[in-house]
């Protein structure tokens, strides 16, 4: 039985058809790869790039409060707001000629070596300025505390020069770093008065000098500590001492567009005050430049989405003639005498200022030697300090003796149109030549 159950042959069970698969009624899902951001999280992909950027921001953000620190803690001790704006001159001038040395003293030696004993010795003068405010100490010794500040070392151009240096064969990548460096400046800007002014009114007098000082420091500190993405030190040329980049024929003609930037906003800042108080709301002048520094950071963060097409020259022209246009809204805004018009006016005219100085910035890393870069980005921004002193200066001067804030708008204007008529006159004499390689 056990054999023929065995030698019976097996059959397999009939097969099915298999039932037809009818077709989801739903239709495929398009995923669409909407990155806006991309650029932005390419750069900071680089190991070390955050820890750096972070470190900078809290360095940079006393940079927004020292000089409002001073002006309160000084105009509130001593009763004299002529007193503490020439204190505060006095150490944007020492900053202006002392800044480029220690500039070229980081290119030679390095960010670590030279930027931490320089700020050491800054917030000792900043600490010295508190004490002798303090305690009565007589009116020299503030101009002499405060000018030691002047060590202060240029912490952007430090992270702009980190920036080249990760990214010196990708240009686009450089180009969304500098717009992202000058959108940071414009915040720190932003936030610093108004950290200042808190401290110093809520705490006391004092506290904002304090504070301003503890965080560049510790910012300072923290910066220098991210060695994997410093810069190398270039090496000594073997002719001795390098040339000054201001020798360069293209790099004078350049700074004198910097030194009309900065008069933009040295007498915008003015005069929107005094606007603002001859309306009897002194107060919402913070409100107001905040607004305009708001619409340079915006500008600044959408400027480095774009990918930079044809020569930067030509760029540079349009961003300045730009800035000159829209320096034109205030003036009109202002004219109506009202706020908020003043308001939107403030909002559209700072949309051009962080384009002109992006583009203005990667030209002046194109034109400057290896090795010298912080030296050249430092002495950009000791013409925007200069043009921001002669605009305050001129600022003021226009609001006492045009007929009031109004008129005075066309101070700003006037220093905005200068920029490209710079650029064009010096265009046609700038060498086309490649962009010097950056180390």
């Amino acid at each position: 039985m056990i054999l023929f159950l065995a030698a019976r042959p097996v059959t397999a069970p009939p097969v099915r058809p298999a039932r037809p698969v009818r077709p989801s009624p739903r239709r495929p899902r398009l995923r669409l790869r909407f990155r806006p951001l991309a650029p932005y999280r390419r750069i900071f992909a680089v190991p070390g790039t955050r820890s750096f950027t972070a470190a900078n921001l809290l360095a940079r953000l006393p940079m927004g409060m020292l000089s409002v620190s001073a002006v309160l803690m000084i105009a509130g001790s001593r009763g004299s707001y002529a007193l503490a704006g020439a204190v505060t001159a006095t150490g944007l001038a020492a900053t202006a000629l002392v800044g480029p040395w220690t500039a070229r003293m980081v290119d030679r030696h390095g960010q670590a070596r030279i930027a931490v004993p320089a700020t050491a010795l800054a917030v000792l003068g900043s600490l010295s300025l508190l004490l002798c405010v303090r305690h009565g100490a007589p009116d020299w010794t503030l101009f002499a505390s405060y000018a030691a500040t002047a060590t202060t070392p240029n912490t952007g151009g430090m992270s702009r020069a980190r920036w080249a240096h990760l990214f010196r064969d990708d240009p686009a990548a450089r180009h969304t770093a500098n717009s992202f460096e000058q959108a940071a400046d414009e915040l720190c800007f932003m936030l610093g008065p108004v950290l200042a002014t808190l401290l110093c009114t809520v705490l006391f007098p004092e506290a904002g000098t304090a504070v301003a000082a503890a965080l560049l420091l510790t910012g300072v500190l923290l910066f220098a500590a991210q060695r994997r993405t410093e810069p190398p030190v270039a090496p000594a040329p073997a002719t001795g001492r390098p040339r000054s980049p201001l020798r360069l024929p293209e790099l004078p003609p350049l700074l004198v567009t910097f030194l009309a930037t900065g008069a933009v906003f040295g007498s915008l800042e003015v005069v929107t005050i005094a606007f603002a108080d001859g309306h009897g709301i002194r107060t919402a002048a913070g409100g107001l430049l905040a607004l305009q520094a708001a619409g340079s950071c915006a500008a600044g963060l959408l400027y480095g989405l774009l990918r930079p097409r044809g020569r930067a020259g030509h760029r540079f022209l349009g961003c300045t003639a730009a800035m000159a246009a829209l320096m034109l809204l205030p003036l009109l805004a202002a004219a109506t005498g009202s706020l908020a018009a003043l308001a939107v006016a403030l909002l559209l005219a700072g949309m051009a200022t962080a384009p002109t100085m992006v583009t203005g910035m990667g030209l002046v890393q194109s034109l400057t030697p290896p090795g010298q870069l912080n030296e050249g980005m430092t002495l950009a921004v000791t013409a925007l300090l200069g043009g921001i002193a002669a605009g305050s200066a001129s600022g003021g001067w226009a609001v006492d003796h045009l007929g009031g804030a109004g008129a005075a708008y066309g101070v700003p204007a006037a220093a905005a149109a200068l920029a490209p008529a710079v650029t064009l006159l010096t265009a046609r004499r700038r060498p086309n030549r490649p962009a010097a390689p950056v180390s």
